[in-house]
């Protein structure tokens, strides 16, 4: 018995020393633990990653997992993909379940851009917290996947805190489409009151709905704030630069009294440099000279400076400030080359790139190609070419820059072949013919587009979204039905349903005159956005529908009109002669800018209203520089109405406002001297033409019309005798003429705008513009087709406007005819579409 006690007491005694044991090295190992967490922390506060991570893993068996998880965020910052694998292999299945660490995993993975292995994680979460749901949403906005954010805000099932509010809000500001418009403002005004005064919430939703173009809205929650900070003014600012309201984006900029930030001066120096006016060059250089000298080494603030001075036309200014800057960048020389660009110092250009001693990218490449293009003599061709040889492959498949280099080919031989305009482009492929058509596009040369189409079915090569988009703009360059049905029967269906084809259709189909193939679209178009309404208002205006366009301008969303709706919707009602209906439209639309301003003037001087006209132009001087084109629209007015003391007083304000305008000028003494000529002063027309165009040294452009007639393209100049058929041409032309004349038609004369040349008529000169000619042309075929169609790249002349009137009446035939500013439609009832407002 006594020996059974005494084994009793030693085991009591062995348990409890254990326990003492125990717990004295449970004290020890939590000493360890904190003194590690500490040890790791100070390392990770001082940037020193790698001694961290490697204290971490010397002492894995005592961290807990607070050290675990800054040894994740340790990984994320220093971009360490396998000792951050590693960690997470060697995590026991509770640390693995720490809502903390299951965070900082998906922001590891998302910083390493390993999304399945985020999302893996994330699906794993039985929980989810608004934490990893945040952690979830940043890093899938960082990985240029915020459509997927808009996916698992459908499947969240709990309640959005102001965290998840904000990403979510800035989510939907960068998808912007239609779904994110419902989502955002589903979720802003569902948000909870208390969220009302979170000026960071907040701030995030003026950004999305200003990315939505929702203005007012933005402004409304902008007045709203109490206690606006200076990120508030940022998104503010930056969201009126984004939807082209620089006028409203420097008003507001000097309503601010806050210190301002880097992001400031960005965003208004961007403004500035926009509106270039009185006001913002004078704002632009205030805030320059006044900028603190700790931002006088951000790149990226100097960049927007360049950017602002550059276009003002300072470059001096510009300049400065590149020498200034001791690490430039290529975004730098960027600015430069583009301001030089802007200002046609295309030799600048040149001496500044082979200053230049950095990696090229894309945008360097086709800004010297581009400058190379306008240069094109020996030293650009020497550049050019030299640097197109040299150039890395994975440039040569950039659509830009190969379409840089291919028009820069172009404008150094003058080719005709594509063959030869691709001699420079190794491994030529449908990148490079794509460049190739959009080059003859922007040449105004479309009809080689066609060429070039044959060549890449030869070829077997399969046509892309974006080869049919180009084929489909040189249709509505050359506006003929039957050519634009050739091609558009053979893009595949797939293709053809595509939201940007589908617009790109409607103007085509428009610009063709064929405005029920056009609405046809329009109607067939699911989700329309702002493209879709406002290339159907311009084809109604195009084709003076000016009430149909009016309509559909109304049933369209107030946030999707932008700038080109308003120009197009009053340049419908400008040209069927709405005047009313105009000026309600200007009156409603809330910032009125240049162009818009520029569009009204042109539909009041269209009407003669020549007073009204002025007067917009001095409302509008009053805070901006001259306009140029909205004298050329007055002037233009005046010749119609024959004004010629009027028409002179422009033209003199015109050479006194804008001394270096040359080509407007030009356009303005043509005018002039065409309105002389209608009121019989062809003499003076003629010596003013002359001294006009001798001062200016501006070549006048030629007037070209062309036509489909015999099923392939043919251009006419004015008194051509070119075609094989001219002969043929010419006679069918004085049958028509003197068809005419049976029937009442007199030539009007005040049409003729030179001097008439011994042997010559006012008929025979009237007779032999270049639509007559294409219109003859179509009458000589057989058989004649059933409609006739020709485009003109200048402004039919009243006489030719009477003339086919007529033939379409006498002849019983529809012809379509599409000048510079519209589509007349000539019925066989020898009507216009146009109601003579042209």
């Amino acid at each position: 018995m006594l020996m059974i006690k005494n084994n009793f007491i030693s085991i009591y005694r062995f348990q409890r020393l254990l326990s003492i044991y125990n717990k004295s090295n449970e004290k020890s190992t939590i000493s360890s633990s904190i003194k590690l967490n500490s040890t790791v922390k100070e390392l990770i506060d001082a940037k020193q990653y790698n001694q961290a991570l490697d204290l971490f893993d010397q002492n894995f068996e005592i961290c807990t997992d607070y050290t675990i998880d800054m040894a994740i965020k340790a990984c994320t910052v220093s971009n360490d993909y396998k000792r951050g694998i590693n960690i997470q292999q060697k995590l026991s299945s509770s640390s693995l379940n720490s809502c903390y660490i299951q965070t900082s995993l998906i922001r590891f993975y998302m910083q390493s851009h390993d999304i399945d292995n985020a999302t893996r994680i994330f699906s794993t979460i039985t929980n989810k917290s608004s934490y990893v749901y945040t952690a979830m949403f940043k890093g899938l906005m960082s990985n240029k996947m915020s459509e997927k954010v808009l996916d698992l805000l459908d499947e969240m099932t709990i309640k959005s805190d102001n965290f998840i509010l904000a990403v979510s809000f800035n989510a939907c500001a960068e998808v912007a489409n239609d779904r994110a418009m419902k989502i955002g403002r589903k979720l802003f005004h569902e948000m909870p009151y208390n969220y009302q005064d979170d000026v960071v919430l907040l701030t995030s939703a003026i950004h999305m709905l200003m990315k939505f173009g929702d203005v007012q809205c933005a402004e409304r929650i902008f007045d709203s704030i109490n206690r606006k900070d200076t990120i508030t003014y940022n998104a503010m600012i930056k969201g009126y630069v984004g939807n082209e309201m620089y006028e409203k984006a420097l008003d507001l900029f000097e309503q601010m009294h806050l210190n301002l930030d880097n992001i400031t001066y960005t965003i208004v120096f961007n403004a500035c440099a926009h509106l270039a006016n009185d006001q913002a060059i004078k704002i632009g250089r205030k805030l320059f000279h006044k900028m603190p000298n700790n931002y006088r080494n951000d790149n990226i603030l100097l960049n927007s400076a360049i950017h602002m001075f550059m276009n003002f036309g300072d470059v001096q200014c510009a300049e400065y400030i590149f020498n200034s800057i001791k690490k430039k960048d290529t975004i730098t020389y960027y600015a430069m080359m583009k301001g030089y660009i802007e200002n046609e110092m295309y030799e600048k250009i040149l001496d500044l790139f082979e200053q230049m001693h950095l990696n090229l990218d894309n945008v360097i490449y086709t800004l010297v190609f581009n400058a190379c293009a306008q240069l094109a003599n020996d030293r650009a061709m020497k550049i050019g070419e030299k640097l197109l040889q040299e150039m890395p492959d994975n440039y040569r498949n950039d659509n830009v820059v190969s379409n840089s280099a291919i028009h820069m080919l172009i404008k150094f031989d003058e080719i005709e072949s594509p063959k030869r305009a691709g001699k420079l482009i190794r491994n030529k492929d449908i990148i490079t013919y794509g460049a190739l058509m959009n080059t003859y596009n922007m040449n105004s040369e479309p009809w080689k587009c066609f060429k070039i189409f044959e060549e890449m079915k030869q070829q077997n090569i399969v046509l892309n979204g974006i080869i049919w988009n180009i084929l489909i703009g040189a249709c509505s360059q050359i506006g003929m039905i039957r050519r634009s049905h050739y091609i558009i029967d053979q893009i595949p269906s797939d293709i053809q349903n595509e939201k940007q084809i589908q617009n790109s259709l409607i103007h085509m189909w428009s610009k063709c005159g064929s405005i029920e193939k056009a609405q046809n679209i329009y109607k067939s178009v699911y989700n329309r956005n702002k493209v879709t309404y406002t290339a159907m208002i311009n084809g109604f205006g195009l084709n003076g529908m000016g009430y149909e366009a009016i309509e559909l301008y109304k049933q369209m969303p107030n946030h999707l009109r932008n700038e080109i709706t308003h120009i197009c919707v009053l340049n419908a009602c400008s040209h069927s002669g709405l005047l009313h209906q105009a000026q309600n439209i200007f009156n409603e639309i809330p910032f009125k800018t240049e162009k818009i301003y520029t569009t009204m003037i042109d539909c009041l001087s269209r009407l003669f209203i020549f007073d009204e006209a002025q007067k917009l132009i001095d409302e509008y001087e009053k805070t901006n520089s001259p306009n140029l084109v909205m004298y050329i629209c007055l002037l233009s007015g005046t010749r119609n109405n024959r004004n010629s003391n009027l028409s002179k007083k422009i033209y003199n304000r015109m050479k006194s406002l804008f001394p270096d305008a040359k080509q407007g000028l030009v356009s303005g003494a043509i005018l002039l001297a065409n309105i002389y000529s209608s009121v019989g002063e062809h003499q003076r027309a003629k010596d003013f033409r002359y001294s006009q165009i001798k001062e200016l040294r501006t070549k006048v452009k030629l007037g070209l019309s062309w036509t489909d007639g015999s099923g392939e393209i043919v251009g006419f100049t004015a008194h051509d005798h070119s075609h094989l058929q001219s002969a043929e041409i010419y006679a069918e032309l004085d049958r028509l003429t003197s068809e005419l004349i049976e029937h009442g038609y007199v030539c009007d004369s005040s049409w003729v705008t030179r001097e008439l040349y011994e042997q010559e008529t006012i008929e025979s000169v009237l007779c032999s513009h270049s639509e007559r000619l294409a219109l003859a042309f179509n009458f000589i075929q057989r058989p004649i087709p059933d409609f006739i169609q020709i485009t003109k790249n200048l402004r039919i002349c009243g006489d030719c406007h009477e003339f086919t009137k007529l033939v379409a009446k006498i002849r019983q035939v529809n012809i379509i005819v599409r000048d510079a500013n519209r589509i007349h439609h000539f019925n066989k009832n020898g009507q216009c579409s146009c109601q003579d407002h042209f």
